[in-house]
C-alpha cells in the first residue's frame, strides 16, 4: 500500500506494456459480489455496529475494509468470494492482448497462483514505511489504525513472492516521479531486453 504501484504501473505503459490493475478488478468484482459479501460478513458486522451498505445500496468498501483488515480470516473470506471473479478478469485481459508485454498492477497477486504461473518477472516496487504511512494518509484520507492494519495484512508480501521462484526485481521509490522511471528503464533494459 502506498509504495508507487500506480505510478511504476503508468511508467510500465509509457514504454508500451498493456496494464492492468487489480484494484479496479477488485472494485468490479465486489461490485458483482455484493449481495454474496453482504451475506457472508452480516454477522460480524452487525456485532461491531458497522453498516456495510450505503444509503443507495452499494456496497461501503471503506467500512468492509474496517471490518475484515484486521482479521486475517475475514480477509480470507472476503478474497474467496471476489478472486474467482478477478480471475477470471485478469484471464480475459491476458487474452486480448496475446503478444504483448503485460503488467499486472496488484499487491497479492501470489494468492492467485494460476496467474502467477503467467509472470516471468515481479517488479516489487517499495518504500520506507513512514514515507508510505504518509502518501497513504494523503492520498486515501483513511484513520490511523486502518492504515496499519493493511500494513500488518501486507508485512509478509516480499517473503510470499520469493515462494513463487519467479525472479523479483526490486525497485526502491523513495524519490521523485523521474528517478522512479529511471530506475524502471534501467531494470527493463537489463531484465526484459527493452529497448
Amino acid at each position: 500500500m502506498a509504495s508507487g504501484k500506480n505510478a511504476a504501473s503508468k511508467i510500465l505503459e509509457h514504454y508500451g506494456f498493456a496494464s492492468i490493475d487489480a484494484d479496479v478488478l477488485v472494485h468490479k468484482a465486489i461490485e458483482e459480489t455484493t449481495p454474496e459479501i453482504v451475506k457472508a460478513f452480516s454477522a460480524e458486522a452487525a456485532a461491531r455496529n458497522i453498516n456495510l451498505l450505503r444509503a443507495d445500496g452499494s456496497l461501503d468498501r471503506h467500512s468492509l475494509g474496517a471490518l475484515i483488515f484486521p482479521f486475517p480470516e475475514l480477509l480470507a473470506r472476503q478474497e474467496s468470494i471476489v478472486y474467482p471473479v478477478i480471475g477470471r478478469m485478469f484471464e480475459t485481459f491476458i487474452k486480448e492482448n496475446a503478444g504483448r508485454n503485460i503488467a499486472i498492477n496488484a499487491t497479492v497477486l501470489y494468492k492467485t497462483p494460476e496467474l502467477m504461473k503467467q509472470c516471468s518477472k515481479i517488479f516489487y516496487i517499495n518504500a520506507p514505511v513512514l514515507l508510505r504511512y504518509l502518501r497513504a494518509r494523503t492520498r486515501d484520507r483513511m484513520p490511523s489504525r486502518q492504515i496499519l492494519a493493511r500494513f500488518k495484512a501486507q508485512s509478509d508480501l516480499l517473503k510470499k513472492y520469493r515462494e513463487t521462484g519467479i525472479p523479483i526485481i526490486k525497485i526502491s521509490n523513495t524519490g521523485s516521479l523521474k528517478q522512479l522511471e529511471a530506475k524502471i528503464r534501467k531494470s527493463l533494459k537489463r531484465n526484459i531486453k527493452f529497448s
